[in-house]
């Protein structure tokens, strides 16, 4: 069994982040900390673990400190080296990738997820594309990418979970066909379906491989509720003309889109520092 490797990552992070007002005034939602590193940075490091040598950026207004995020910051650096603090500077070496291989693109209207991943449509070339989206944060051994990427064949692949019955309607979800391990065939995708009108409880979650052909298909697909073009509805139009499949990752989801979401995964991941764990484990067996 051959896999196909992945080269190029599109990260949609335009959005205004409204429900972590008043914080995001100024401070661009991905960069809120998961204990003390951004959202964005996770997704960029889990798309480095998966191979992924181009990060394109999709961006908005008041995004540019994601741009310094992943630049050198050369008055640090060297008040850092002066100080002989050598971790820190290992973990700024981190975020910088190799000149040429970022890039950054204006989205330039909020018309939802769809469009932000056609905005790259001229830079992302004639070979399949990752997309990973800041806000689902996923906590595994494995990286739910890394984990795709293994058991990619071509076509399209999105990353799928089983949700709760009250909260179907805030996804895409899919019409399952035959399962094989975790591999279940998708024979089709409705975005935030009704409970009575849902076809299963299975969920898209914030990871695709998508084929160049749906770039093509964004650009002829017409805008759904609020003016936006929902990347599930063109996926959906690729049903049948390509594989398709859904991937049930291994790994715990946090949405850090929303407040609870984002407290559960500072938790979770501060449990797994070891200069951290067992202080907060003691804090929060007193407090509860």
């Amino acid at each position: 069994m051959s896999h196909m490797t992945i080269k190029t990552v599109i990260f949609p992070v335009a959005g205004l982040g409204t429900r972590f007002l008043p914080v995001t005034k100024s401070i661009p939602k991905e960069l809120l900390p998961v204990v003390d590193v951004p959202l964005i940075q996770l997704a960029v490091e889990e798309a480095v673990e998966a191979g992924c040598e181009r990060f394109i950026f999709v961006t908005g207004r008041g995004k540019g400190a994601i741009e310094d995020h992943f630049d050198h910051a050369v008055e640090l650096e060297r008040s850092l080296e002066a100080h002989g603090k050598r971790d820190e500077l290992t973990q700024l070496s981190r975020l910088i990738r190799t000149p040429g291989s970022v890039q950054y693109i204006r989205q330039q209207e909020p018309a939802g997820l769809g469009h932000a991943v056609w905005c790259a449509r001229h830079v992302v070339g004639d070979e399949p594309v990752a997309v990973i989206l800041p806000d689902d944060v996923i906590k595994a051994p494995q990286g739910c990418l890394r984990q795709m990427v293994d058991r990619y064949e071509g076509g399209n692949m999105i990353a799928v979970m089983e949700v709760e019955e009250e909260v179907v309607s805030r996804y895409g979800i899919v019409t399952p066909g035959a399962q094989e391990g975790r591999l279940v065939d998708v024979r089709g995708l409705v975005e935030k379906p009704s409970l009575a009108e849902a076809p299963s409880r299975l969920a898209v979650i914030g990871r695709y491989i998508i084929e160049p052909e749906v770039f093509q298909v964004l650009g002829h697909t017409a805008r759904g509720r609020q003016g936006e073009l929902q990347l599930t509805d063109s996926l959906a139009q690729r049903v049948g003309f390509a594989p398709f499949k859904g991937y049930l990752f291994e790994g715990e989801r946090f949405d850090c889109g929303s407040k609870l979401g984002h407290l559960q995964a500072n938790v979770a991941f501060a449990l797994d520092r070891p200069e951290l764990g067992d202080a907060l484990r003691g804090w929060l067996s007193a407090v509860l």
